[in-house]
Order: C-alpha cells, then structure tokens, then sequence
C-alpha cells in the first residue's frame, strides 16, 4: 500500500512539476510540502482535500487506499450504469412478454 507522502511526490512528478511551483500553487511552503513528500509531517484534512483538487484525484487514492486515481468515482459511475442496463433488460423482458400473449 502506497502512503500519503510516497502519491504526493508521485503525483508532483508525473505532472512534472516543481517542488517550488507545487508548494506556491498549494498555498504552502517548499519546505512544509517536502516535509509532506518525505514523511516527516502529516497534513491536515484541508491539505489533503486541496491536494485532490489540485491534483484531479480522490481522497482514497491520496491515501493509499485504491492504486488507480479514479476508482471510487469510476466504481460510482460503473453501479449507475449497471442499475440503467438492468431497467433496461427489464422493461425489454416485460415488452416481450406482453407480445408473446
């Protein structure tokens, strides 16, 4: 499981961004956000949430908590659309039905 400091780093670097750009577009400090990269402080929920906007990904992944940035948002839209294919194949089971009479 990846930790907090270990997507934030990551996530600064796939975008190829600067400690010192991140840190200036985050409302922090380089130091503060190298102390975040490197494990040595933890945020606070506001940081984390500010993170996730900045960055375009959930508050799991930054956490650790899926390996892709999208699940919960992808799982979300997944079950929607499984709940509109299932009333779907259900209104087509009722259409055959009445014509089969």
């Amino acid at each position: 499981m990846r930790s907090f400091s270990e997507a934030l780093s990551e996530l600064r670097r796939e975008k190829n961004i600067s400690q010192r750009q991140a840190a200036a577009d985050l409302g922090i400090s380089q130091a503060l956000l190298s102390h975040y990269e490197n494990g040595l402080r933890e945020p606070r929920l506001e940081f984390v949430s500010r993170v996730c906007d900045y960055y375009g990904v959930s508050a799991d992944y930054i956490l650790g908590r899926v390996e892709r940035k999208g699940d919960g948002e992808e799982i979300e839209a997944l079950m929607d659309r499984i709940h509109d294919l299932a009333a779907y194949a259900d209104t087509v089971f009722i259409n055959s039905k009445r014509k089969n009479r």
